[in-house]
Formats: structure tokens, C-alpha cells, sequence
């Protein structure tokens, strides 16, 4: 049944809606000695930033936290161009990095012609660190991939890969501007784009994709998915409690390896993206500091178990979490989840043949799990002025423009989950008694009339 699924996933997909130097032997330890901070002209003249330390340029790829962010704040600019380019160095800031907060404070402590020296000099460091201003890292990203685009030298796969992501940062009249927060070229690689400002908006909200999406693959079309969302959200912003703050982002976040067919049965990926979706969450609450936004979290298919995951771990929460196309996962209960008490929902389309399995664990959708169902069958609006919204279909409908179950996902982004709740505008009775209307049988399916514990 799943491998059927996954055909059925694979044929849907696309409806869901610095470059390095040559290696040289590595120099014998480099005496750094004070002098005051400042950037030279020519930034490959050797540069002392330092107290009195001796730093070897090849021992950097080995340390680890803060040791790791201050041999490279005291490093020469000659060597740090050379260094922030080694695999060893770049797989640490994307496998093993310092924490939110470590990074945060090191920044903090730097002068602006640091900033600027590591922002140009190793912008694959800066630009993958959570902790820094996401303003930095997106000039740091966006560094690394016009360089790379334009070295002849980088491979085809990975031109491919960046080439969709360079598509993904275009934004349409009147949209917000995208912000690339996330970059990684190793491999299939990984990317986050944030749609509107991650550093002052009042909501926002985590896109976590599902099995078989790839940057290369679907970037661009899930970074126009992440839109279209935030355009929900902006039109439904008069509803939003008042008082909370303004503005919107949304993440398109493909900031773990999903499954192929080759794997689609291992929950491996889902624990690795758990561990890398936490620390996401962790940059983007130590960046904002005492002003917090609402966090959401929205998360489909395959992406919906490795958000349950990395929500009851205990080292991450939300506002509010939205599974779609869930297959399950190993929490039993939203209680277990960090999730604000009455915010987590769940929504299964019509001939969606992942909703309400189980494949991989609990299904959040069932009776005992303590979650609030969305009714997606579809009707007027009377929030919205009588807009007539259509029901999803399939596994990959959810997010689409005019179906209810973006409209509810925004709903519940700008904190208005209780609309969703009460159903307003869909199959309640009309006597006071909230007495929900005849079901339409076509909507039903084999495990709905099934026990989903």
C-alpha cells in the first residue's frame, strides 16, 4: 500500500503547490598578536583580529561551539578565505554547529568590520549560522550562490540545484521580498526561503515539506506555495487578535533531506530534519529576543512526522501545528506536544491515501489524540465575505489558492484557530445546537470508517 501511495505521490508532485581557492598545503601556525579591529582596502591582505592566541587554519575544521566561532573571529583574512571553503568547516556549520545562542552572543561581540569581513570573506559560514541576523545571512547565501553560478568549475548537478534556487528568490509585483536563509550545496542539497521579514514579523510561519521534494525538484514551487500562503495570511490580517503586531513571514523550509523510494520506509530522515527543524526554531526565537512572534508550524505528509518528532522533543515549541497528509508518527497524543494547549489541528483530504494511515506511528487525526480536525469539504466563507472556497483532493491539494484548507491553515497562522473551531461557515446546523449537517459520503474513505487509534 505504501509503495502504491508513493507512485501516487510521485506522479502528483508537482501540484503541491563562494568559490574556492585552489587547495594549497596548509601553513605552519599563524602567531596572532592585538592590534585594533578594522578591514583593510584589499581584503586578501593578512588582517590580526586577536589577543595574544596562535591559530592553525587546518585545526579550525576540528573545533567545535565557541571555540570553533572564535578561531574563526580571530583568524587572518588570508586564511579565513581559505578556511571557511574547507568540507570539514562547512560540514560543521551545517551538521554541528555552535548553538542559537552561542552564535548570537560571538556576533553580538564583533565589530561592523568583522562583520563585514566574515559576511564577504566566508559567507558559507555566516549565512548557514543560526544566531545571525537573517538580513546578514541572506547577503551571505546570496554571495555563495551567485559565485558559484558563475564558476565554471561547479558541477552541473549543483548548477542545476542552484539555479532553482535562484528562480525561488524572484518575487512577483506587490510580493514580499524573499530572503534565502538557508543554503547548502552539498549533496541534493538544502534551502530555506523566508517570504517577508523574519526579524520583525508578528506571525510566523514553518512550511515542512513531505517525501520526494528536492531543491532541485520543487523549490521553487514550494517557495511559491510558502506565497501564497502569506498572501492568505495578509488578507485575513484584519482578523487577527489586535494588539499582537503586525506583519507576516512564511518559511519555505527544505531544511532536511526528504524520502525517495529508496528509503521511504525509514524514519531516519524524519529524526535528522527533527534535530535540524529545532534548530530553525531555536535561531529564529534567540534572533528575536523579547520580541517573539507567533510561531506556526505547518507540515505535510512525510514533513508532518518529522515536525511531530521534533515538537516532542522538548527542545523546540510552537503556537500552533498544522499536520496535512499526515502518515503518523510515534507521539500518541498532542498532549506530549510543546504546542499552546488547543492548537494542534489536522486535515485529510478526499482520495488522499496518506491522511489518516498510520504508516508511521499514531495517526494525528484520531479520536484519543486530542487534535481539532478541519472540515475541508468546502463552501462560502462568511469570514471572508461569502468567498466560495473549493475541497482539496489528493494528497498534494492543500496549500492551493481558494481551497479551504489554506484558508483555515491561515486562519489559524494569524491566531484565529477558534474560527476553525466553532466551523462557521461549514455544515453546522443553524438552531444554536451545533449539530453538524448529513455527511457527504463521497468524502469518506477506507480509514475513516475504520478505528484511527
Amino acid at each position: 500500500m505504501l509503495l502504491i501511495a508513493a507512485a501516487l505521490l510521485t506522479a502528483s508532485m508537482h501540484s503541491f503547490g563562494v568559490v574556492e581557492a585552489p587547495a594549497a598545503p596548509a601553513p605552519a601556525p599563524v602567531a596572532i598578536v592585538h592590534t585594533a579591529s578594522r578591514v583593510l582596502e584589499d581584503p586578501s591582505v593578512t588582517q590580526t583580529r586577536s589577543i595574544g592566541v596562535e591559530i592553525d587554519p587546518a585545526a579550525v575544521a576540528h573545533a567545535t561551539g565557541i571555540e570553533f566561532l572564535d578561531d574563526l573571529g580571530s583568524m587572518p583574512t588570508a586564511d579565513l578565505r581559505r578556511v571557511a571553503v574547507d568540507p570539514a568547516v562547512v560540514d560543521t556549520v551545517q551538521d554541528d554547529p555552535p548553538t542559537a545562542r552561542q552564535v548570537a552572543t560571538w556576533w553580538a561581540g564583533l565589530g561592523d568590520d568583522e562583520h563585514q569581513v566574515l559576511e564577504t570573506l566566508a559567507p558559507q559560514v555566516v549565512g548557514n549560522l543560526e544566531g545571525v541576523p537573517y538580513a546578514v545571512r541572506d547577503r551571505a547565501n546570496r554571495i555563495t550562490l551567485t559565485a558559484a553560478l558563475a564558476d565554471p568549475a561547479t558541477p552541473s548537478a549543483e548548477t542545476a540545484m542552484l539555479g532553482q534556487v535562484r528562480r525561488s528568490l524572484e518575487s512577483g509585483p506587490g510580493d514580499p521580498r524573499r530572503s534565502l536563509v538557508t543554503l547548502d550545496t552539498r549533496g541534493a542539497g538544502r534551502a530555506a526561503i523566508a517570504i517577508g521579514d523574519l526579524g520583525t514579523a508578528a506571525d510566523v510561519t514553518v512550511v515542512v515539506p513531505g517525501m520526494f521534494f528536492t531543491v532541485t525538484g520543487q523549490m521553487r514551487d514550494f517557495t511559491d506555495t510558502a506565497n501564497d500562503l502569506a498572501t492568505e495570511q495578509a488578507t485575513l490580517a484584519p482578523l487577527a487578535v489586535p494588539g499582537h503586531g503586525h506583519g507576516v513571514a512564511v518559511v519555505a523550509w527544505m531544511g532536511y533531506r526528504t524520502p525517495d523510494l529508496s528509503n521511504i520506509l525509514s524514519l531516519s530522515l524524519a529524526k535528522t530534519g527533527a534535530e535540524r527543524l529545532e534548530r530553525a526554531v531555536t535561531g529564529l526565537r534567540e534572533v528575536r529576543g523579547t520580541e517573539q512572534p507567533r510561531l506556526n508550524v505547518v507540515a505535510h505528509s512525510y514533513g508532518s512526522t518529522t515536525a511531530l518528532i521534533a515538537l516532542a522533543s522538548g527542545r523546540m515549541h510552537a503556537d500552533s501545528l498544522t499536520v496535512l497528509g499526515s502518515p503518523g508518527s510515534s507521539v500518541r497524543t498532542a498532549s506530549q506536544l510543546a504546542v499552546t494547549p488547543g492548537e494542534v489541528f489536522v486535515g485529510g483530504a478526499h482520495s488522499d491515501p496518506i491522511a489518516g494511515s498510520g504508516y508511521f506511528g499514531t495517526d494525528p487525526g484520531s479520536a484519543s489524540f486530542g487534535s481539532t480536525l478541519l472540515d475541508l469539504a468546502g463552501s462560502a466563507d462568511v469570514s471572508t465575505a461569502g468567498d466560495v472556497l473549493r475541497r482539496p483532493s489528493g494528497h498534494n491539494d492543500y496549500l492551493k489558492p481558494g481551497t479551504a484548507s489554506l484558508h483555515d491553515v491561515a486562519l489559524i497562522a494569524v491566531g484565529r484557530g477558534d474560527l476553525v473551531r466553532e466551523q462557521l461557515r461549514r455544515g453546522e446546523g443553524t438552531g444554536g445546537g451545533g449539530v453538524p449537517g448529513t455527511p457527504d459520503m463521497y468524502l469518506v474513505r477506507p480509514q475513516d470508517i475504520q478505528q484511527r487509534d
